[in-house]
């Protein structure tokens, strides 16, 4: 399997988008406001998928490649460990 730059490719036409680190998981910038994606949303290489906080640092997370986002694979405000699977897409 070929590793991406924060996903893995999982088949020809899907990947899932990994923490380049350890810290929080976010789904939108602030509690008041929308996620940066759903389930079903079509995004664009370089789009804002979520935000990965530690140590007071937020680290946006973009995707590699334009897709349909699949799953989201943990819950809002949870722990993550470095390279573990947090988003699944389907490459358009």
């Amino acid at each position: 399997m070929e590793q991406l730059k924060e996903g893995q490719i999982m088949s020809p036409r899907t990947y899932k988008v990994t923490a380049p680190l350890t810290g929080t998981f976010y789904r939108a910038p602030s509690p008041e406001e929308r996620p940066f994606v759903e389930i079903g949303q079509r995004i664009n290489a370089g789009d804002v998928v979520c935000i990965i906080e530690s140590m007071k640092v937020f680290t946006e997370l973009r995707a590699d490649q334009g897709g349909v986002v699949k799953n989201i694979l943990v819950e809002d405000e949870d722990a993550v460990m470095r390279n573990q699977e947090i988003i699944e897409i389907e490459v358009a």
